[in-house]
């Protein structure tokens, strides 16, 4: 090796230093420190650890309240992906045209990823008010959006739809315009509709990217936790069956102060990340067309 290629070696790894130690401390040391702690049974602030084996497992599989929060968690997951990913590609289909405003309308879409989430929360916690909310007033009705467990994920649902909207809808357009030009002036030749075009041409060359948005918008869905935090009162007795699973991780680990069990509730859900992550890789041979 050379003094110059030495050199360019030790510059590489200088600069991907940074990103590696994050990467380290962040989120490669909390994995195996997580794996550790679901065999102990810990106290508050991480005190009197006592070893237990797979005790903390064994709880799990028969612990209700898990799997309820583990379900409450697909509900959101089934509300948010389809709409989300749907309405950004309809969204991105529509922008990805030459119209006035074209800009301003994709900064207007992609506002909420770049907003406080506090300031979202106050703002829809306002609007769902079932007194003297915006929403209930322009319909004339007294729902409870919130504070109903019939009708509280559907609330927070919309909520996670129209946050995510605006990064769904950006991937979207990066994706369209890579689709060749050439393909719909072909079938406008041929005579094919617009809904056609759609179905025939952007859908197929789209789907890697509707692909990576599915993938990750999954992992992202099955985490929610911030806006059942900072918007409902999960504290109301009439809501209790209504958390996620990492509302649930949270409440062992910081309220009750029992991280070996908060851990043992992680790895279950990495596990079903895992899981339908490599059904969804599986499955994208039969749909999705790379070029």
């Amino acid at each position: 090796m050379t003094s110059w290629e030495k050199s360019q070696f030790i510059w590489g790894w200088l600069f991907i230093l940074p990103t590696m130690a994050g990467l380290l401390v962040l989120n490669i040391i909390p994995i195996f420190e997580t794996i550790y702690q679901s065999f102990f049974k810990t106290g508050d602030f991480g005190k009197g650890n006592v070893f237990i084996g797979f005790d903390n497992y064994n709880k799990l599989l028969h612990d209700t309240e898990v799997w309820r929060s583990l379900w409450n968690t697909f509900k959101y997951t089934l509300i948010e992906v389809p709409f989300s990913i749907s309405i950004a590609l309809i969204l991105a289909v529509f922008l990805n045209r030459k119209i006035r405003g074209r800009s301003a309308y994709r900064a207007i879409f992609f506002l909420p990823m770049v907003a406080a989430p506090a300031a979202i929360a106050m703002v829809w916690r306002w609007l769902y008010n079932s007194q003297f909310g915006l929403i209930n007033h322009l319909f004339s009705s007294k729902i409870e959006w919130i504070s109903n467990p019939n009708v509280a994920w559907i609330s927070i649902g919309i909520i996670g739809v129209w946050s995510i909207l605006g990064y769904n809808m950006v991937l979207f357009l990066a994706g369209l315009q890579e689709i060749p030009h050439d393909y719909y002036e072909a079938a406008d030749i041929d005579g094919a509709s617009g809904i056609q075009a759609f179905f025939k041409i952007t859908v197929p060359l789209l789907s890697p990217t509707i692909f990576f948005v599915l993938i990750i918008r999954v992992i992202g869905a099955l985490q929610v936790f911030d806006l059942l935090y900072m918007v409902m009162d999960i504290t109301n007795p009439a809501l209790k069956n209504t958390q996620s699973i990492v509302y649930l991780f949270y409440q062992y680990s910081f309220t009750y102060g029992d991280k070996g069990y908060g851990s043992t509730i992680v790895m279950l859900l990495l596990a079903v990340i895992m899981l339908i992550t490599f059904v969804q890789m599986k499955g994208q041979k039969k749909w999705v067309f790379y070029n």
